[in-house]
């Protein structure tokens, strides 16, 4: 069972890593069906793809495999496109991380029927969102009931107990010694995992953020 469970862990290390927005890469929606929900600025994935994989074309790199328009009603139309996301993890390079995305390539307005010719680029730049999520890339954004969930079930991984003191699920001295020597800022840390004081990081998070680091430091 214990073996279970660290395998489980492992399993989940880029999601971990990956799970976390900081507010100012987040902008809520204003408008249209999605008014009130949460978007996710798309350079803050690539910097992440970057971060953890490489240059994009040398650690990750996104292929487009098919783009077309479809008729909707009203003389709208809307742009698709189809990509795999390629990532070299460990060494070695992924099957294909499948992404759709779509926008609005002519759209029904007040004035009239508008034409968006940037309508592939935002559709190129949603499936890139979208392949991102198979890796839990901005997961806490898309299921943020998943938060607490995450805090009682997979942090407490190598702890047969579950009623021991809830300050074993959080970071540790020795992390934030390791924080230090890897020259992790405490504001930094703080941004990265959305918390008030460092004191609240999770300490599976911060042994993924940990790891991270390291594997940077050592290429």
């Amino acid at each position: 069972m214990e073996e279970n469970k660290k395998i489980e862990n492992k399993n989940l290390e880029l999601y971990n890593m990956f799970r976390s927005v900081p507010e100012n890469a987040k902008k809520e929606i204003k408008a249209g069906r999605l008014k009130g929900m949460t978007d996710v600025n798309p350079m803050f994935r690539i910097k992440l793809l970057t971060e953890q994989f490489g240059v994009c074309g040398f650690g990750w790199y996104p292929e487009i495999t098919k783009q077309w328009l479809e008729q909707g009603a009203d003389g709208v139309i809307s742009a698709f496109v189809n990509i795999n996301l390629y990532i070299k993890y460990n060494g070695e390079w992924s099957k294909p991380i499948c992404g759709t995305g779509g926008s609005t390539f002519v759209a029904k307005e007040l004035k009239g029927l508008y034409t968006d010719d940037e309508a592939y680029k935002k559709a190129f730049t949603d499936a890139i969102s979208v392949a991102c999520k198979n890796l839990g890339m901005c997961a806490d954004v898309y299921y943020d009931k998943d938060v607490k969930k995450f805090e009682t079930k997979y942090d407490n991984l190598d702890n047969d107990n579950s009623n021991k003191n809830k300050d074993n699920l959080h970071i540790t001295a020795e992390q934030k010694a390791k924080f230090n020597e890897l020259g992790i800022t405490e504001e930094s840390a703080i941004a990265y995992c959305k918390v008030k004081n460092i004191d609240e990081i999770l300490k599976v998070t911060a042994e993924a953020m940990i790891k991270a680091k390291q594997k940077r430091v050592n290429k």
